[in-house]
């Protein structure tokens, strides 16, 4: 299949050499990239000591800028969305390693019930921006004291028409994956996908969640497909399943 990767560049590569050896024709289109902010997130580390939570392998990428200062935080407990994150994790060494299966709300949840093991210290959130409110939502829910520190900003990238129309006119992909809700808005607020929306009937739309699908025009619903749970293996799954 000819598949269209919206991922940025860094996790993007990984993801196109994933589908390269599963034998499809992966083209990567990245849509934002990253701004790092590692002295906001020193700064945020020196002044917490509790449990760190993370919902992007982003957040996990501005802090392996901080070796070998990051050696002392090692030890703390580390919440994150999915198996991926988790694993940036322990591979930056962090030993006290906790993944939820779900979004942001699932991960609020299984915070709570490992409350007991913080002593009440106070949650520090390492986010990006823009981003989600699900997590910060549910932390507030569930009255868990947090601080959130932006630690990187994604910035967006507009393709150029000659670009997209290479993958969606030339020779139209036949999926696009989509990996997170701002993504979702970012694609379908292109002007070129605005204009040619109708190009885009016989695409399917591979999501990681309900939330990412929730940004997809009505019209394309019967097209979209959502992963069984937020990981890639379960979103590239869904190629193979009509």
């Amino acid at each position: 299949m000819r598949v269209v990767v919206t991922r940025p560049r860094h996790s993007g590569e990984r993801t196109i050499e994933r589908l390269t050896r599963m034998g499809h024709e992966a083209h990567l289109l990245p849509l934002a990239e990253p701004v790092h902010h590692v002295e906001d997130a020193r700064r945020a580390l020196l002044q917490t000591q509790g449990a760190i939570a993370v919902t992007s392998a982003e957040a996990i990428r501005v802090l392996a800028a901080l070796e070998p200062d990051l050696s002392q935080h090692l030890g703390r407990p580390i919440f994150a969305v999915g198996k991926a994150t988790a694993k940036e994790a322990a591979k930056l060494g962090f030993t006290d390693i906790t993944a939820s299966e779900g979004g942001g709300n699932e991960l609020a949840a299984l915070i709570s019930s490992h409350a007991t093991d913080n002593d009440g210290a106070l949650l520090l959130y390492l986010a990006g921006f823009p981003r989600a409110t699900g997590f910060e939502a549910g932390l507030t829910g569930l009255q868990l004291p947090f601080r959130t520190v932006e630690c990187y900003r994604m910035q967006d990238i507009i393709p150029d028409d000659a670009t997209l129309s290479q993958l969606f006119v030339d020779r139209p992909a036949d999926a696009v994956l989509l990996y997170s809700q701002l993504t979702a808005q970012r694609f379908f607020g292109l002007s070129f996908v605005q204009r040619n929306q109708t190009l885009l009937d016989g695409i399917r739309f591979l999501c990681l969640s309900e939330a990412i699908a929730e940004a997809i025009p009505v019209a394309l619903h019967p097209h979209v497909a959502i992963a069984g749970t937020p990981d890639e293996d379960r979103l590239l799954a869904l190629l193979v399943a009509e």
